[in-house]
């Protein structure tokens, strides 16, 4: 693709690539300076990072920033960086092309030529660069989360605030699965905060770091908007700022407030919920209590974790053709239709390739695209609370659990594998499928000249060889009231 719209003329020809999102909110850091970082990092650079966090002329950095592109994209000098709607953002100049060994994923490094701001995502409208800020004569204690603010971690956040005498600035990190939900979470507690506390959405994206590299990555980004702390759990060597780790509190069940431990008579310690304990009761749709957390924010849990019957929810079955994975989806969209309470719908493989899919081969590139559509499809039905049934051969893993990971970050997802051996699909061949494919006049052919790949993380495997179509919906029905999704009759 070529950039056009919206370039100067020098420009205008330079090849564009749309990175993924992730890469975007690390771009977005990297123009806006919040990384101290002059583009994405080389070979060498990655490489150090990962190996001993610093960078290879030294620098302490936590965490490697990097961008892949297609293969065809790395023998280029410049390349324009573009946000999904097709508006540049800025232009990399290619300083090395290089393959990450392990991911084997081709990778571009280089300094970056800032064009414009991005102009979307949640709350955009308080999001402010580091200079932006304007910086307190004092001590400037920054907290940066991805969670909320409940009850033990305001009272916590008060006391280090007196204690150092300190301004406060709230970074709620967004690139979560309900970004929008956090900031209004800490929004709603906005008079419980110390006075004149600023909150300020940055984008950065989760990485799969230890718990000491996530700290050190928050200093570095707390230093940028001038911190001079950083509100942190623990204390770890390295930091851009002095970390501040809070005395332990919890709730005083006696005279009913959260306090400091060494301030509560031991047999009066009520510590606060775990993660488990809440996602518990918000499965379930019961109150979180008050005592835990104010009850605005509590509202804004319920949001972001409706109660699992409420969820939206995606069952995805696969299976081998012939398996009979689309009676049975039939079957289980009848019986939710017939409960009622559910928007259903019904992602038949055929029907699909005949209207969303239209024109695609069955290479495996077409196939692992005709997947992606419908895992697209069933994400969308799953974030606005319909259940979605799928029912593709979908025979690779990695693209089973590419739909998972989409799927995963609006709702609920269950994987069903329709193991009916390949004989008994080979008898039942309707269409005369298998036949020509063993006849050589279908090529790549699931089951017979392409690879199956049968799932190792299913959550019910059903063979229908064994059991009639009635019975397999039973059963799938089972899952889904055992699991909370749906209420028993």
């Amino acid at each position: 693709m070529t950039a056009e719209a919206g370039l100067p003329d020098t420009l205008r020809e330079l090849p564009a690539w749309t990175p993924g999102p992730g890469e975007l909110a690390d771009l977005e850091l990297l123009v806006a300076g919040v990384y101290p970082l002059p583009g994405f990092l080389g070979s060498f650079d990655t490489a150090m990072v990962i190996a001993g966090g610093r960078l290879a002329d030294g620098t302490p950095w936590p965490v490697p920033v990097t961008l892949s592109v297609p293969k065809d994209l790395t023998a280029l000098e410049r390349l324009v960086l573009q946000d999904p709607e097709g508006v540049p953002l800025a232009v990399l100049t290619i300083a090395e092309a290089w393959q990450d060994p392990t991911s084997q994923e081709w990778k571009l490094a280089g300094p970056l030529e800032a064009l414009r701001a991005p102009a979307h995502g949640p709350f955009h409208g308080m999001r402010r660069r580091p200079d932006e800020i304007e910086r307190p004569d004092g001590a400037l204690l920054t907290v940066a989360t991805r969670e909320p603010l409940h009850r033990k971690q305001l009272g916590q956040l008060r006391q280090v605030t007196e204690r150092l005498n300190a301004q406060v600035l709230v970074l709620p990190l967004l690139g979560g699965e309900h970004d929008e939900a956090l900031v209004r979470a800490l929004l709603a507690v906005r008079k419980e905060l110390p006075e004149g506390t600023r909150i300020v959405p940055i984008p950065l994206p989760p990485h799969e770091l230890d718990a000491d590299r996530e700290i050190l990555l928050r200093s570095h980004v707390a230093a940028a908007y001038g911190a001079t702390h950083l509100l942190a759990d623990a204390e770890v060597e390295g930091t851009a700022v002095p970390v501040v780790a809070p005395e332990p509190w919890a709730y005083d069940a006696d005279v009913e407030v959260w306090r400091p431990v060494a301030r509560i008579e031991p047999d009066h310690v009520q510590a606060e919920l775990t993660q488990e304990q809440l996602n518990d009761l918000l499965d379930r749709g019961e109150p979180v209590p008050d005592w835990f957390t104010p009850p605005a924010v509590a509202a804004e849990l319920a949001v972001a974790r409706p109660p699992k019957h409420e969820r939206g929810l995606t069952v995805f079955f696969t299976g081998l053709s012939g398996s009979g994975k689309s009676t049975v989806a039939r079957g289980l969209a009848d019986a939710l239709i017939e409960r009622g309470g559910r928007t259903v719908s019904l992602l038949d493989g055929d029907v699909v390739r005949r209207l969303l899919s239209a024109g695609l081969t069955f290479s495996k590139g077409d196939r692992d695209l005709n997947i992606r559509r419908i895992g697209f499809v069933a994400a969308e039905a799953t974030r606005h609370g319909g259940v979605a049934i799928c029912a593709p051969i979908a025979p690779y893993a990695s693209t089973r659990a590419e739909v998972r990971r989409m799927v995963s970050a609006v709702g609920d997802f269950v994987l069903v594998h329709v193991a009916t051996p390949l004989e008994e699909c080979e008898r039942r061949d309707r269409k005369g499928l298998y036949a020509k494919a063993r006849a050589g006049k279908i090529p790549e052919f699931t089951g017979i000249s392409d690879p199956y790949e049968a799932p190792d993380d299913a959550d019910l495997t059903i063979d229908t060889s064994t059991m009639a179509p009635d019975e397999a919906v039973r059963h799938v029905l089972d899952l889904l009231v055992g699991g909370g999704w749906i209420r028993g009759e």
